[in-house]
């Protein structure tokens, strides 16, 4: 799938632990655009410890446009937040585009949605800060369906059993085995180009 005007395809590469300045830098950007704006979706600055254990277990991914990182997106297979709604779910976390890649976000939740078809899921979840007005309507426009706010523990963005507490909401978008069919042709079954 071309994201550009020069026809670049979006290359999606696994992240492994000498990749984790990379990641931080595109976070940490993404962090930094959204506190300058007010919106207090993340913390202004990421650590590493937060990124490691999804790194490790190669969750996390690097989107290349024309070979330069312009993007991050963790997708993983569990998530204690959505324990009272069953079934086979991939679940988008910490999902980062660098400003000049803005309108990427839509390309690597399709590249997420088809990577959880194939590992047998019938469903795609995420969540945001529930007062992230913005982001909410995002995500209902991309085609994700709010399934209610639930309270988590830490400042926004962190995941604890202790702190602040932050509410959040819950989004999710049903998949079909029809997605792989519908992608461009020659650009494998998911219709992007994802290297390990």
């Amino acid at each position: 799938m071309t994201v550009d005007g020069n026809g670049d395809k979006a290359v999606f590469r696994r992240a492994a632990a000498e990749h984790m300045d990379k990641v931080l830098s595109v976070l940490d950007e993404a962090a930094g655009w959204l506190e300058a704006r007010g919106v207090s979706q993340w913390p202004s600055r990421f650590e590493a410890a937060w990124v490691e254990k999804a790194l490790t277990r190669g969750e996390t991914w690097l989107v290349e446009i024309g070979g330069k990182v312009a993007g991050t997106v963790t997708v993983d297979w569990s998530d204690p937040l959505w324990a009272d709604l069953g079934g086979p779910a991939g679940y988008v976390r910490r999902m980062a585009v660098r400003r000049w890649a803005a309108g990427l976000g839509s390309v690597i939740l399709d590249w997420a949605g088809d990577i959880a078809l194939q590992r047998g899921a019938n469903a795609l979840r995420l969540d945001c800060v529930n007062s992230n007005r913005h982001l909410r309507s995002y995500y209902e426009a991309q085609g994700f369906v709010h399934r209610g706010d639930v309270p988590v523990g830490g400042a926004p963005g962190q995941r604890q059993d202790d702190g602040p507490v932050t509410r959040v909401s819950r989004y999710e978008q049903a998949l079909t085995r029809r997605r792989a069919a519908d992608r461009a042709p020659g650009l494998g079954e998911s219709g992007f180009v994802s290297l390990p």
